[in-house]
């Protein structure tokens, strides 16, 4: 068995805040790519999008940038990592002229896949042919 091979992805500015993002990050941690998007699809979260788009992005960083031929059905999620964005400051009316501040929460997402490389299937040599010819 070779040893794997890994790429990564960010998507960063995702405008949902950590916490909410991370419970969909959490469905799909340590799965098959293929299992991941099923499920995201099937995800009535606004952050399933974003998350799905991130996985997608790094499997295909994988495959087109690893400089080996990858088996599609052997990529994984090795890590999947939610983090705080940066913060906006604004402000909402309020009573008698105010304003309030607030700050609108984006998030970071950041996904490692790992893959295995495709096993190249060898001919039996002609030599190993006529031995396995002469037994018989």
């Amino acid at each position: 068995m070779s040893q794997p091979i890994f790429a990564y992805a960010v998507e960063k500015g995702i405008d949902s805040q950590p916490r909410k993002v991370n419970i969909v990050a959490s469905l799909v941690r340590d799965r098959y790519v293929a299992d991941a998007v099923v499920i995201l699809e099937n995800t009535p979260r606004r952050a399933a999008k974003a998350v799905r788009k991130a996985i997608e992005s790094a499997a295909a960083n994988l495959i087109n940038n690893s400089g080996v031929s990858i088996d599609p059905k052997t990529i994984r999620i090795s890590r999947i990592s939610v983090t705080a964005g940066t913060r906006m400051r604004r402000y909402v009316p309020a009573s008698r002229g105010r304003a309030l501040p607030f700050e609108k929460i984006s998030s970071n997402i950041f996904v490692e896949v790992a893959g295995e490389e495709k096993v190249k299937k060898t001919k039996p040599t002609q030599s190993a042919d006529k031995a396995d010819g002469k037994e018989k």
